[in-house]
């Protein structure tokens, strides 16, 4: 499980850096890259629930 937190802080950290350094002009295309973003963090963070409740879920049927 550390493995996916590390990879998810990575996510964060690259769209904190993103968002400070690393902006396109256009406003329009920045804000559909911070959707775009936005969305892949919070389908990990789904992810990271399901492997969660799997797990938990394994270890209470033993």
């Amino acid at each position: 499980m550390k493995k996916q937190l590390y990879i998810y802080a990575a996510m964060i950290v690259a769209f904190i850096l993103y968002n400070q350094f690393f902006q396109v002009e256009d406003a329009r295309i920045n804000e559909g890259i911070n959707i775009l973003f936005a969305s892949i963090l919070f389908l990990y963070i789904g992810y990271l629930a399901y492997l969660l409740l799997k797990r938990i879920k394994d270890t209470t049927n033993k």
